[in-house]
């Protein structure tokens, strides 16, 4: 290990820690040692992104020589605001993303916003736009970089919102109002006009070199909700006219959906149906528009495009099967992941985290299904790849479970695509078992190291993580209409997990039980109204309870309509909602909620633990005060995995 990796392993570890704890739901609850890395442009410093005390975080820096100690140059308390990630725009200047979650007339709002400071921690500049006093609304986004500008050291293009400002009795007002486009010198924190503010502008996208070429617009209702659709233009090399691109619908995700432009091709990269499934594709930007299909698969969705370097150069792309599949169409990013792969040896997951200016320092991320990670730096002159730090150093010396890809056949006769995950050194046979569905439910599993499962997997359960239909990533009919409305589907292919556990042996069908988070919670406590006794016992981790009320809360937000059209209208509200039928419950529920979710409230746990007792479901719902959907805080995490561990260890006893 290099002297950075032992620095920032202590840096890393919570306070209350050390790498040679045996405490399993600390180490596997322990948050990621680095949560986000990047390389200065000469190659010379790196920045990481580590977990603080509770939610906080913190931004330290190194010398590539690995000579000196990390120098911790800023921190975010994460009551509220915390670090999302940070960018050299200079080899010795960051800008760093700062959100945060608030509450505000009884609902939970995220805000954003943009520093810049030194690599030591000094000269600190507010980039984000800052609002009078005489704003007429509040906005909370604080904007964000969109161009690094390579050829322009210490200044960037940036996304930036307006609000308009007036006060009664004066003639003196701004009225720039929505998003717009600035250039701004990170050092001085001087802004420059790139694009004028349109008032439902949502996105911009760059050449990488500082030319605007793509504006993504919402289609707005007349009393200002969101329709659920963005209309992208377009310009042609040398002129400022917008002329029409596409237009995306985000709920039937129909249309082009636009993601890098490459300048020198004149064309802009995308997402697009063909066939039913999402591919990669090409639209000239010029009058023609010419229509060009990169990449398309028969199986699976294409929804990986990989960048690499300052200009966020599109090199390839990737998909995911049984494992993620990475394809590359430049030639030497292409030979140079090759290596890397055949260095690290195994069945290891390659990605290019960052690069420097000319490309010949690369900061790698390395893992696997037994691996939860590790940095490397790599010198393309030298040929010397360095190991930096672990993703997470608890689990450093930890033999982990293997996970294998596997298939079931669902009552309808479909074959469903999940990973089983067996633990290590026990028969297969009648083991306490739990089905772990995913969240989303927009979303999917893939192979790869998990810490939830691996931590239930280490206490001697074996875990099934089903694709279940109503998954993304396997084209328009396995999504269904999606995971709400086509609930009977998708539940259905939940309890069939757990009935192919049992008709293989491994699960003992006195110990299966069920366990998930967000939509996979919602899932858990569904399939236990379905098949009432299939799983024994129910773990719901910030679970959607209740469809209609989903909807309700929010009402007050711009995407009110956008929601109001995923979920859907009829029957399915009530009889899709477990907090309509607690009643049908007949195991024992054990509920993880925090106070401060801004994706699923916490008065959807809280309604349906108040069911589950008029029902008199044996039930209790655990709050943790202050934490958000990803409950990102090292010692809850802890605490929840230990008494759901316990909770379903019980189970069959």
């Amino acid at each position: 290990m290099t002297r950075i990796a032992i620095a920032l392993l202590a840096a890393a570890l919570p306070s209350t820690l050390s790498a040679q704890t045996t405490d399993l739901a600390a180490i596997f609850g322990a948050r990621e040692g680095v949560s986000q890395a990047s390389l200065s442009p000469d190659g010379r410093k790196i920045a990481m992104v580590a977990p603080g005390p509770g939610q906080s975080t913190e931004l330290y820096t190194v010398d590539t020589s690995g000579g000196g100690t990390p120098a911790r140059i800023l921190v975010a308390s994460g009551k509220p605001d915390r670090l999302s990630g940070c960018g050299w725009v200079g080899n010795n200047r960051l800008a760093c993303q700062v959100f945060g979650l608030s509450g505000y007339a009884g609902q939970i709002y995220g805000f954003s916003t943009v520093v810049a400071l030194d690599a030591d921690g000094a000269n600190r500049k507010l980039l984000s736009q800052r609002r009078g006093e005489n704003a007429q609304y509040m906005d909370l986004r604080g904007g964000g970089i969109i161009d690094y500008l390579p050829d322009q050291s210490g200044s960037v293009l940036m996304i930036r919102s307006y609000v308009p400002e007036g006060k009664i009795g004066t003639i003196v007002a701004k009225t720039a109002e929505g998003m717009g486009v600035d250039r701004i010198d990170t050092l001085s924190g001087g802004a420059s006009r790139v694009e004028t503010p349109q008032r439902d502008a949502v996105e911009y996208i760059t050449d990488g070199h500082g030319t605007v070429r793509v504006i993504g617009v919402n289609r707005t209702s007349g009393t200002g909700y969101d329709k659920g659709s963005t209309r992208y233009l377009y310009r042609a090399p040398h002129s400022r006219d917008w002329l029409p691109l596409s237009v995306y619908d985000h709920s039937s995700r129909l249309g082009f959906n636009p993601y890098a432009v490459d300048a020198a091709k004149n064309v802009v990269y995308g997402f697009e149906r063909v066939d039913g499934r999402q591919a990669l594709l090409t639209y000239s930007l010029d009058e023609a528009k010419t229509r060009d299909v990169v990449y398309a698969r028969s199986d699976v969705d294409i929804d990986g495009l990989m960048q690499v370097g300052r200009a966020q150069r599109v090199v390839g792309l990737s998909y995911a099967t049984d494992k993620r599949q990475t394809i590359y169409f430049d030639p030497a990013i292409k030979a140079l992941t090759a290596s890397l792969a055949k260095a690290l040896g195994g069945n290891r997951l390659v990605q290019i985290v960052d690069m420097s200016a000319d490309e010949n320092k690369v900061l790698v991320w390395g893992g696997s299904d037994v691996d939860p990670g590790q940095y490397y730096l790599f010198d393309r002159a030298t040929k010397k790849l360095s190991p930096i730090i672990p993703a997470r150093p608890l689990l450093a010396g930890v033999k982990l479970a293997q996970v294998q890809s596997v298939s079931y056949r669902a009552a309808d006769g479909t074959m469903i695509p999940a990973y089983l995950t067996l633990p290590v050194g026990k028969d297969p046979k009648n083991l306490p078992a739990i089905v772990i569905p995913h969240g989303g439910p927009s979303a999917r599993d893939e192979w790869g190291f998990d810490w939830l499962a691996q931590y239930f997997v280490a206490r001697g359960f074996a875990v099934l993580q089903p694709n279940f239909r109503g998954s993304s990533g396997y084209g328009n009919a396995w999504f269904e209409k999606n995971g709400f409305q086509s609930w009977r589907v998708a539940i259905g292919d939940v309890d069939d997990a757990g009935k192919w556990l049992v008709t293989k042996g491994i699960a003992d069908p006195a110990r299966l039980t069920i366990l998930g988070w967000s939509y996979g919670g919602y899932a858990a406590l569904q399939s236990a109204v379905t098949e009432p006794g299939l799983f024994k016992a129910v773990v719901a981790i910030a679970p959607v309870t209740d469809l209609g009320s989903l909807a309700r809360t929010s009402e007050g937000r711009s995407n009110y309509y956008e929601k109001l059209e995923f979920i859907g209208h009829g029957p399915h509200l009530i009889e899709g909602s477990p907090a309509q039928n607690a009643g049908k419950i007949k195991v024992p529920v054990l509920i993880f909620h925090g106070t401060v979710d801004a994706n699923v409230d916490i008065t959807q746990s809280r309604l349906m633990a108040s069911k589950m007792k008029s029902a008199g479901v044996a039930g209790k719902l655990v709050v943790f005060d202050g934490l958000d959907h990803q409950l990102e805080d090292s010692s809850a995490r802890a605490a929840m995995l230990q008494k759901a561990g316990d909770f379903l260890a019980a189970v069959g006893k």
